[in-house]
Order: structure tokens, then sequence, then C-alpha cells
């Protein structure tokens, strides 16, 4: 019984002829997202920025968005953030952090309550304070921070130096457009994002690895086969395998997004935008980095052979 693939077993396509977009391309992505980091910056929620977050319900089944907007002006709480979610009934109204401590914070919840009291049901109030916020901060950066170096070394060392830069640029790329994504996007940055962040830059790692292990393995034994010719014969391998690996994930984060709720919204969103940016960057900003380093086939040493106890050749170690 044949199986079924969405790539061709003979697929052929000529994907380094398409560097001179994909560069261009990628590095105008770069730059915006670099400018609205700096100049827009991440939509932090509750869990980095402090504040009170509270999820209601409208108890007559539409619940009044420019109403719960109106209390930032009726109370002084400066801008009250509303969203809509889930159904037309359900909203979270997001209460900044108030001077005056933790006293002007439980304040601001009861005032909440006596004016919207008898028209919602409050399904759900979160409190996290300043001290509290700047430790997940503080945490949360240093987490993505070790990651990141963690799997930077690791690439380092297991490649050679061309492709241990061509795996570096590329994770680097995915991290920079994922943060750029939650800049543009406004999505809600929190700890579920940090989250989203590693678990992309896990994903990136693992698609960069399946094509370069490919490159490598195709480099060894076409040595005269020109090298476009021979990434473009690597990455045509492994498309069948990318493309499902892509797909499922893909089909699984839907999921998430259309029925896990307002609260990790942002990691499903974050994610499925990680799954087109680790594929894409496997293909079309690793490997043709490869081409602008001038590497050839030859330029990759050769597995060691590990003698046994007998004189006899062992197994072949890359």
């Amino acid at each position: 019984m044949r199986t079924f693939r969405l790539a061709p077993d003979n697929m052929t396509f000529n994907f380094m002829r398409l560097r001179r977009v994909s560069y261009p391309f990628s590095a105008f992505m770069s730059i915006v997202s670099v400018l609205m980091f700096i100049f827009w910056g991440l939509n932090f929620g509750i869990d980095f920025s402090g504040g009170t977050l509270l999820e209601v319900r409208a108890k007559s089944g539409v619940a009044d968005l420019a109403q719960l907007r109106a209390l930032g002006d009726k109370y002084s709480f400066g801008e009250v953030e509303v969203q809509a979610f889930g159904g037309t009934s359900d909203a979270t109204v997001r209460v900044r952090l108030q001077p005056g401590g933790d006293a002007a914070q439980q304040a601001a919840v009861e005032k909440v309550r006596e004016a919207i009291g008898a028209d919602y049901e409050f399904r759900r109030i979160e409190v996290v304070g300043p001290r509290v916020s700047g430790e997940l901060v503080q945490s949360g950066t240093l987490g993505v921070v070790m990651s990141i170096l963690s799997v930077l070394v690791y690439l380092w060392f297991r490649y050679e130096w061309q492709l241990a830069i061509a795996a570096v640029i590329a994770t680097m790329h995915d991290l920079l457009l994922t943060v750029g994504f939650f800049a543009v996007t406004r999505l809600e940055f929190n700890i579920t994002s940090i989250a989203a962040i590693l678990t992309i830059v896990g994903l990136s790692l693992n698609e960069t690895v399946v094509v370069l292990d490919r490159i490598r393995e195709m480099m060894r034994k076409y040595k005269k086969l020109p090298i476009a010719d021979m990434i473009d014969l690597s990455i045509n391998a492994v498309l069948s395998r990318t493309i499902m690996t892509s797909t499922t994930t893909t089909l699984a984060l839907l999921a998430l997004v259309f029925f896990g709720g307002h609260v990790i919204q942002s990691f499903s969103l974050a994610m499925m935008w990680g799954v087109i940016v680790a594929t894409y960057s496997s293909i079309f900003i690793c490997s043709p980095i490869l081409i602008y380093l001038g590497v050839r086939p030859g330029d990759l040493a050769e597995p060691v052979v590990e003698k046994s106890k007998g004189g006899k050749p062992g197994k072949a170690t890359a």
C-alpha cells in the first residue's frame, strides 16, 4: 500500500534560486521588528507590568466594552484596557498598577465591583504587585538568555564552523522575528509568551539540525556537485518530513487557538508564527549562508573511523 506524502519523493525544486528574494525580505522584516520593539515596545501583561486583571461575564449576554473602558475616567484609574474574548458576553478588564501600594489596588478592585457588579459576573481576579512583576521580568529574561546561549554553544560544537554560523544566524533570525510579532500584533506578553519563545527556539533548532545534517551528509557523498545544487538536493530530500511536521504542529495549535481560551491565546498564536518562521529560516536563511561563506563539499572533514580492538575498522562517527 502506497503511503501518503505531502511532497513527492523525486522533488527537484530550486530553492536556492529564491535566496535573492528571501534575504532582502528577511532583512526588511528584521528591521521592522527592531524598530517596533524600540519605539512601540511590547504589550506587557499583568505578570510583567503589575496591576489587576478582572475577567467578567455580562449577565445580560452582551458585554458593553465602552462602559468598561469608561471606568478609567470615572474613577481616575488611568487607562483601563478592555478586551473581548470567547463569546460576546466575556471580557477582560486590566487596571494598571495604582499608586499607594496594595491598599490602593484593592480599593480599585472594590470600586470596579461596585460599578459593574450588578451587570457582570466576576469569573477571575488576578493581582500582581510591582515587586512580583519586577522579579518575573528579571527571571524570564534570564531564562531566555541562558537558554539561547546554551543553544548557541551546542550548535557551535555540533557542527563545523561554517554550518555552526548558519545555524546560529537562523536561530537568532527566528527569535528576532518572534519578538517583532509580539510588538506588531500587540498580543499580551506574559509568562506564557516566554514559554512560547523558548519552545520556538527549540523548534527552530530542530528544523535547522535536520536540514544541516542532510546537507553535511550530501557534501560527503557528492564532492563534485556544485554547492547550490547539493543544498537543493538536500532540502528536497527532507521536504516531505518538514512539511509533515509543520502541518501536524499547526493543526494542533489551531485547536488551541480556537478552543484553548484567552489565557493561552498569545502562546498559541506565537507558536503558529514560530512554526512558519522556523520552517522558512531552515530553508531560505540557514542553507544559503553556506553559499555566501564559500563552502565547498571538500571543506568538511570526513567522519572519524574508530578502530576496534581487533584492528578492524569500527563505526564512523561525525
